[in-house]
């Protein structure tokens, strides 16, 4: 397959402030170096704003959206009314998708199991065609006036949180975060082959309904965002976190190449797939942050119109991150024939990881106050998950949006449940020193 060149209006941005001079709120406290601010979702005044002739593809797009979530809505609506039920009721909860195992023998995809994990699965579909995340589908079928997805929102809720659900109950329905929906089209396109053409209609619309889903979500200049239907905030963003975009990218990749259990899927599929897999890779390589003529690495998430870095939760500012980074250049090392700029992307990428790299420190428990960066001689090489964008330096953030120059100034309760500091890197790094003696940097 052949992989694009960026096009000009996709070339990187340049980024030369983390936050501008509105957002940045200055406290008494030094390690205080400002607050996040929030990710403007996609709304038709903003459409309105861009020059010709843009308005048209994002306007269209949105309009989409927002009459898909109004129908998934109202499908739901008339199911309550129909069986005259006077509240819903809540599926269970996992935050495993072990009940979808990809990896067994390929016997076990046509035995009881499998088939009544693929029963339960394409009941949770949403009108829309995609499903939502954190769904334990191994206890039974979605049942008349069941939720399409569990209880998804945050524990820590405060004022004007960037975590606040717009309808409540009705979040992430549905989702390409935490490997919802392409981990239920893996799946049932497993099934599907065990199955051969025996019994599979089912399973079949299921698998293309799915599959639409995703060439439906896909904005117009390549990316995905975090929830499809659109429902506001940072799920509006095009998301790299947890390897949401690389994810749906792998999967179209793969329906396209027609690879494995993918060889079932006729032609018309394989050439969309194809298609999108390529604009969605151009979205990627333009979303390398350029900082004065040099490329660094990615953000988390992007604001879908203009690309440019984006904020997801209170502790999650617009920044480099050093982990979806490290997923990002071990994808690009995996395409078969990389053209130039996707050469570059990766060495860029390395260049800038082994210049950030921290040595001899572990980030770990030392006492009741929680976990610490501590010197530890032999240790590493780690990286910070979050850096500035102007300068390469570390930053933490917390669940008042107060963004800080050390992960000691956070509170106790987001130094213990985050991941401050990662090595996943290391594993890019390596397959990097192998990969680049095969594609030499080109003059």
């Amino acid at each position: 397959m052949n992989h694009p060149t960026l096009s000009p209006f996709r070339l990187p941005i340049f980024f030369l402030l983390l936050i501008t001079a509105s957002d940045f709120v200055p406290k008494s406290s030094a390690a205080i170096i400002g607050t996040n601010p929030p990710t403007p979702p996609l709304t038709f005044e903003r459409i309105a704003a861009l020059p010709q002739p843009a308005p048209a593809a994002w306007k269209k797009y949105l309009e989409h959206s927002v009459r898909q979530r109004q129908n998934d809505q109202k499908f739901f609506q008339r199911e309550l009314r129909s069986h005259s039920l006077q509240q819903s009721t809540v599926p269970p909860t996992s935050r495993s998708t072990a009940a979808m195992p990809l990896n067994n023998d390929a016997a076990w995809y046509s035995g009881g199991e499998a088939r009544r994990t693929a029963d339960n699965v394409i009941s949770f579909q949403t009108p829309a065609g995609g499903w939502s995340k954190n769904l334990d589908v191994s206890w039974h079928p979605r049942a008349v006036g069941e939720l399409f997805g569990p209880e998804n929102g945050s524990q820590f809720l405060g004022r004007a949180d960037f975590d606040a659900p717009l309808e409540g109950s009705w979040n992430y329905v549905g989702t390409i975060d935490n490997d919802a929906t392409t981990t239920e089209l893996k799946f049932l396109a497993k099934v599907i082959v065990a199955g051969g053409k025996k019994d599979g209609a089912r399973d079949r619309e299921a698998f293309f309904h799915g599959l639409d889903y995703l060439f439906a979500a896909q904005f117009p200049n390549g990316g995905w965002p975090q929830v499809w239907p659109l429902q506001g905030g940072y799920h509006d963003a095009i998301t790299f976190n947890d390897g949401a975009m690389l994810n749906v990218l792998e999967l179209l990749n793969s329906v396209a190449e027609a690879k494995a259990e993918f060889a079932f899927v006729p032609a018309k599929y394989r050439q969309r797939a194809a298609a999108s897999f390529k604009k969605g890779l151009a979205c990627l390589l333009a979303a390398q942050v350029v900082v004065a003529d040099r490329r660094t690495i990615w953000c988390q998430q992007y604001e879908a119109i203009r690309l440019q870095p984006a904020s997801a939760r209170n502790y999650e500012m617009p920044a480099l991150s050093s982990g979806e980074s490290a997923g990002i250049m071990l994808f690009l090392m995996q395409l078969p024939a990389p053209n130039p700029v996707e050469v570059a992307a990766v060495y860029a990428a390395a260049d800038w990881f082994e210049k950030t790299k921290l040595m001899d420190v572990a980030f770990k428990n030392s006492g009741p106050d929680g976990r610490h960066l501590i010197a530890t001689p032999g240790n590493g090489p780690i990286w910070a998950r979050y850096y500035e964008i102007a300068d390469d330096k570390p930053i933490f953030g917390d669940r008042d949006k107060s963004i800080h120059d050390t992960v000691d100034e956070i509170s106790l309760e987001r130094r213990k449940g985050y991941s401050w500091y990662t090595d996943s890197a290391q594993r890019a790094l390596e397959q990097y020193g192998r990969w680049s003696r095969a594609h030499p940097l080109a003059n």
